[in-house]
């Protein structure tokens, strides 16, 4: 295998769904143990990539929905309710987010009038 480009390999990492970190450093960065992940992995809020040798991998994408799961679960929310409301609340936000997409004009509509 070649080694990748410099320019290639910080793509990776700009990446927001590269599985760039380690289960240990994934939990060190949340502020989490890795029976967390290994937990809110078996809710099935997150599914880390696995590496060749079988390590779970996340992503920052990943690491910010463990990171929210860790504040509700903070908090007193139990942990597969914590994981359902994280689940909801990226639905919400993907939903707004398509909503605002639609909602706007079409490029080169010339408006109502033409």
């Amino acid at each position: 295998m070649p080694p990748e480009s410099p320019s290639h390999a910080t793509d990776r990492l700009d990446d927001d769904d590269y599985p760039a970190y380690t289960m240990g450093r994934a939990a060190e960065m949340i502020g989490a143990t890795p029976g967390f992940l290994r937990a809110i992995g078996e809710a099935r809020l997150i599914t880390p990539l696995r590496s060749e040798g079988g390590h779970r991998r996340y992503s920052r994408y990943q690491l910010r929905i463990a990171a929210r799961a860790r504040e509700l679960v903070d908090g007193g929310t139990p942990i597969d309710a914590a994981c359902r409301i994280v689940i909801l609340e990226d639905q919400l936000e993907e939903a707004l987010r398509l909503n605002e997409v639609l909602r706007r004009p079409a490029a080169g509509s010339g408006g109502a009038d033409s």
